[in-house]
């Protein structure tokens, strides 16, 4: 069977020198102090040697090169002289203008998502993380086939007509465009299973454990935030998208109450749409959560801006009916601790934390005990003795006073938070409040 050209994702970047290349359009979402700080970060994860940056002003975009042509045979020229090897746009780049750009600079050209997708690549670990890179890297290869085969060069406009212009060449196009789609139809299939057996699961903890889920910018410390509140040990470092399959663990809260816990992918700007729809299993953790604990980097210039980035990719993951809470993470690394006040003061019950040094961690334990149990209320219940995961649903989960069994039942005086009472009854629990307070 043909084998399906693919770009080479996660090799050959090692070690090769970069030039980053930013196109500064009016609505460019950037550091204005630092325009190629994310791209820079970007391109040091993936391994490169950052050799030079560009930048350009424009208020639009050239169709053919993006950066106009006259720019590109300079940008080749500074190439060639300085021996780069790579150029990086900070932009997505049509399959036409990655191929126009490379003829004019004579060296390889990756955008933005092209990029995102060699470190996702190169991190995966998991079986699941795996099959979602490849979907996403099939997602943007397919429409990228036609540039990919140099013997294709013969055939134009896209729709061959005319003696000479139809071939082996086209023949092999079609016949990698079948691959692609059944591939992809596999990929989704499988994935599909995934997503549908990890909601199970997700579900099955949520009628018996109150959820947390960390989220976030990439890079903001939620690994080094959940290896300290679970002791997890997971990895953790400097550098962006260091996680990328989801995990949990039991947080223990103190006082015999505890809550599960899980560590999700960072989220980055202009994430490519595929890498979002494919990796919305991976965060099926974060949809379904009773708690999100949005993480953020407090002493980063673009702190607002990551915030916004979050908002985004969780409305478009679905993510929108659980609790969130906001959390000012990296306060050990302010300069002068006011500037943490503009932050607080648009985010009035945001938590400041140091992940690192462990300051603030025991207000944030308080404020996830509070909204665990959800208003608490002494009250008098009957129970089924039959029902044996509600009792012990209330035994683990509520404070006992009192017992008293009868034949078929037992009576119990609680003190229990209003969302666990709430999630007994959702799951038809055979339990009877007796006497409650108005």
């Amino acid at each position: 069977m043909a084998q399906v050209p693919q770009k080479e994702f996660s090799r050959g970047l090692n070690q090769e020198r970069a030039l980053l290349m930013a196109c500064l359009l009016p609505d460019h979402p950037c550091d204005p102090h630092d325009p190629l700080g994310e791209l820079r970060s970007l391109a040091q994860t993936a391994g490169l040697e950052i050799a030079d940056e560009w930048l350009q002003k424009r208020n639009k975009p050239e169709p053919a090169t993006y950066i106009g042509s006259g720019k590109a045979q300079e940008l080749g020229a500074w190439c060639k002289q300085r021996d780069i090897d790579v150029v990086i746009f900070d932009h997505d780049l049509s399959p036409s203008q990655i191929k126009n750009l490379e003829e004019a600079i004579e060296r390889k050209v990756l955008d933005r998502s092209e990029l995102i997708l060699d470190i996702f690549a190169a991190r995966a670990r998991t079986h699941e993380a795996r099959l979602q890179v490849e979907l996403a890297q099939l997602e943007y290869t397919y429409p990228r086939l036609r540039a990919m085969w140099s013997h294709l060069e013969r055939i134009v406009g896209g729709s061959p007509s005319g003696v000479g212009t139809r071939g082996p060449g086209e023949q092999q196009l079609e016949i990698d465009r079948r691959i692609v789609q059944r591939r992809k139809a596999e990929l989704k299939r499988r994935i599909a299973d995934v997503q549908e057996r990890r909601q199970r699961e997700v579900e099955t903890r949520n009628d018996t454990h109150f959820t947390v889920g960390l989220v976030g910018y990439t890079n903001v410390g939620k690994s080094t935030l959940f290896n300290t509140l679970t002791d997890a040990g997971v990895y953790a470092d400097d550098k962006l998208f260091a996680t990328l399959s989801t995990r949990t663990r039991k947080w223990e809260l103190g006082a015999g109450e505890s809550v599960l816990l899980s560590d999700t992918v960072g989220f980055v700007r202009d994430l490519p749409h595929h890498l979002v729809a494919s990796f919305k299993a991976t965060l099926e953790e974060a949809v379904h959560s009773h708690l999100l604990l949005i993480v953020v980097d407090a002493a980063h210039a673009r702190a607002r801006e990551q915030l916004q980035t979050v908002f985004t990719v969780l409305d478009e993951i679905g993510a929108v009916d659980a609790t969130r809470l906001i959390l000012l993470n990296k306060i050990d690394k302010l300069d002068d601790p006011s500037d943490l006040l503009p932050l607080t003061a648009e985010f009035g019950e945001a938590v400041p934390i140091s992940a690192r040094t462990g300051r603030g961690l025991d207000r944030l334990v308080e404020r996830v005990r509070e909204i665990a149990r959800g208003q608490v209320v002494r009250m008098t219940v009957d129970v089924a003795l039959a029902d044996g995961r509600s009792l012990q649903f209330i035994e683990t989960r509520a404070k006992v006073h009192e017992r008293h069994y009868e034949a078929d039942h037992v009576r119990m005086i609680v003190e229990i938070g209003q969302r666990q009472l709430d999630q007994l009854r959702a799951r038809g629990a055979d339990v009877r409040v007796v006497d409650a307070p108005a």
